[in-house]
């Protein structure tokens, strides 16, 4: 719950623009109280074209006793509506002074002054599409309109076409307003420039700020500026254009905290990388849900898509050699090798590992106080990293600060647990490489007394699971975690019992009891659908071999037994038959298994991959067969049909691979591979 209430803290684009349900003439009336009369009083318009009106409104008790209302001067037209179930108007000039009455305590008058929006629908939809010879033709006819309110969110036709990205329709609208005109701000007090900045248009803002330089430190909804409004939607050439226009010392340091988590977050990290340039002391900031820009890179796990050999503790001064080195390395690949694009992405992918470095060297500047509390509040960094996957991030800090692999969470959990319950595996290979240290922290129980072995228990979160092709291999996976890790926890371990009283094996049943009974459905829907495929290709197999192409002699010899499509469609159609035969006692074996959990580990993928293997065989056996034959019979007619009729055959094997390559290579991979816990000499700490 606390995770979710911090979320909920966070500034968002969605907070700075509130949905409105403001369209022009969209008057929402609320729904009628059966118990309440609501009786309005309305005025002669004083402008017609502009539909002013000045409103009573009088709520009135369904009852049956007497009610006194004063009635306007006589002579004045006036219009009463009065709604209950059926609504009723009554329009009458008043011609005495009668009283209507009404209890005093039930009179509730107010002065109202309405725009009657529907006039400017014209000019709404002009600025949406950006027609700007209508829109021009409008604000001729009502000189007004140029700055006038047209929605029920008080937005002006600029608004509106700055954020519908009407560049041309803006620059001449922006011709006809004065400096201060786009100033204007809607109900959330937002301008123009903030639509402008939510658009990503970056032509819009420059001719606005060209109008009026004071606009970008203008703030908005929620007291946010539109640089800030456009780093939160990642535009990035909007970005650097209002930083460029706007002053520092009109953006206070919440502003600069802001804008860098924002810019993080929205993946613009050269942003980032050049506020921490500027504002160095803004890496150990907090925002206002207590969190470090150190805190929102963590969960960038995708952004870290190239990894650096450089640790963060091996000194700027090497780290700049090595990137001057790199990028001219780069610029011969991009320029002499004509491989365009290629530096930018390169440099792209190394701005997040750049930036952490920057964050981390402020970081360092402080005591071992201030960096426990900075890490431990509101929450771990390096935990937030192992739960997102994000092993860059943890490897480069525990690499400059190995002391972080003894921090625990509040339940005395280490990032080895945390990467355990989280099944990220390439994190948890890290364990092998802190020596004798690794028996003191798989040894770490929390209140429940349960160790890292009951962790592995439970049931893996979903994302994880799903990395792998059906609840068979998802159980198969879930076994081979529980292994690993029962192979580094004390023996005594093993057998430890938590508050319930549940070992660790004990808890693994308990959790996993669903997911076995669906890899059993899978694995007998599967078997059952290949098993059909394969007694169908030895049934014609079979056949095939007693009624040969080209029929026999006298002698009962066949025909074409001299030529080599005949040895190749024998030879083809025996090796089909057998293949399928095998498929078939295989996915039989499959569906007679006594399904325990083990069987998950070896046994059943095992059956699997040869049943898979040798369907796959006797399928393209099959087709060879076929073509063989076809060349045997036809040949000498259609000679020139032979070679697409084989190119055509060999669809529905390449199809046949395409579709069941992920399973097979996910089980063959699991099975008989190096497995989910292999380790690359690239991804050891030390």
């Amino acid at each position: 719950m606390g995770s979710l209430i911090k979320f909920q803290r966070t500034l968002s684009i969605q907070s700075c623009f509130p949905e409105t349900g403001s369209t022009p003439g969209s008057g929402q009336r609320t729904p009628p109280n059966d118990n309440i009369h609501t009786t309005r009083i309305c005025e002669t318009p004083v402008d017609e074209g502009m539909g002013v009106e000045t409103m009573f409104s009088i709520e009135i008790p369904m009852t049956n006793s007497a009610q006194v209302l004063p009635l306007p001067p006589s002579g004045q037209h006036v219009s009463l509506l009065v709604t209950d179930r059926v609504s009723t108007a009554i329009a009458f000039r008043p011609t005495s002074t009668s009283q209507l009455t009404l209890p005093r305590r039930f009179l509730r008058v107010r002065t109202k002054a309405n725009i009657n929006r529907t006039v400017y629908v014209p000019l709404y939809q002009a600025a949406l599409t950006g027609d700007w010879e209508k829109a021009n033709e409008f604000i001729r006819v009502h000189p007004s309109s140029l700055t006038a309110r047209i929605t029920k969110g008080r937005e002006t036709a600029l608004h509106i076409a700055a954020g519908a990205k009407q560049a041309n329709f803006v620059e001449e609208l922006v011709k006809l307003m004065n400096a201060r005109d786009l100033e204007l701000k809607n109900k959330f007090d937002n301008t123009a420039l903030c639509f402008a900045a939510a658009s990503g248009n970056t032509r819009i803002a420059e001719v606005m700020v060209k109008k009026n330089s004071d606009l970008p430190s203008m703030r908005g909804s929620k007291g946010v500026t539109a640089l800030h409004m456009a780093a939160l939607l990642g535009h990035k050439d909007m970005v650097w254009f209002l930083y460029s226009v706007t002053k520092d010392e009109d953006l206070t340091k919440e502003d600069f905290i802001g804008l860098l988590i924002a810019s993080i977050s929205s993946n613009l990290f050269d942003v980032a990388l050049h506020i921490l340039d500027r504002q160095p002391q803004m890496a150990i900031e907090r925002d206002s849900n207590g969190e470090t820009a150190l805190h929102v890179l963590a969960r960038k796990t995708l952004a870290f898509s190239c990894k650096s050999g450089l640790g963060i503790g091996q000194g700027f001064s090497n780290s700049s050699t090595y990137m001057l080195f790199r990028s001219r390395l780069l610029w011969i690949a991009e320029e002499v090798l004509c491989i365009k694009g290629f530096q930018s992405k390169k440099i792209l992918d190394m701005q997040p590992l750049e930036l952490l470095k920057r964050l981390w060297e402020q970081i360092t500047w402080l005591d071992d106080a201030q960096i426990g509390s900075l890490l431990r509040s509101p929450s771990q960094p390096t935990f937030i990293a192992v739960e997102f996957g994000n092993f860059e991030f943890v490897f480069e800090l525990l690499r400059s600060y190995p002391d972080l692999i003894w921090k625990v969470d509040d339940q005395s959990r280490s990032i080895f647990h945390i990467a355990v319950m989280h099944r990220q595996e390439k994190i948890f290979n890290l364990i092998y490489d802190i020596g004798a240290h690794k028996d003191l922290i798989t040894a770490y129980k929390d209140t429940n007394n349960t160790n890292m072995l009951h962790l592995a228990a439970k049931l893996g979160p979903a994302n994880r699971l799903n990395i792998v092709s059906g609840a068979a291999l998802q159980m198969q996976r879930e076994l081979l975690w529980f292994k690993e890790v029962e192979k580094n926890v004390q023996p005594s371990y093993k057998d430890m019992r938590d508050t319930n009283g549940r070992t660790p094996r004990m808890l693994f049943t308990e959790e996993h009891k669903g997911l076995v009974n669906a890899g059993e459905r899978w694995m007998k829907d599967t078997a059952t659908s290949c098993m059909l495929v394969a007694a169908l290709i030895t049934t014609v197999m079979f056949a095939a071999i007693f009624t040969v192409p080209g029929g026999n002699n006298d002698e009962g010899t066949p025909n074409f037994i001299h030529t080599k499509p005949f040895v190749v469609f024998t030879v083809t159609d025996a090796f089909a038959l057998f293949s399928s035969v095998t498929s078939i006692l295989m996915f039989l074996s499959i569906l007679t298994s006594r399904y325990a959990e083990e069987d998950f580990l070896e046994t059943l993928p095992k059956r699997l991959i040869i049943g898979l293997t040798t369907l796959f065989l006797s399928i393209a056996s099959m087709l060879i067969a076929f073509t063989a034959t076809f060349v045997m019979v036809l040949s000498h007619k259609l000679t020139w049909f032979v070679i697409p009729v084989a190119l055509t055959a060999c669809v529905p094997v390449t199809l046949f691979a395409f579709l069941q390559f992920p399973l097979l290579a996910d089980t063959i991979h699991s099975s008989y591979g190096s497995g989910i816990f292999a380790r690359r000499d690239i991804d050891k700490l030390y």
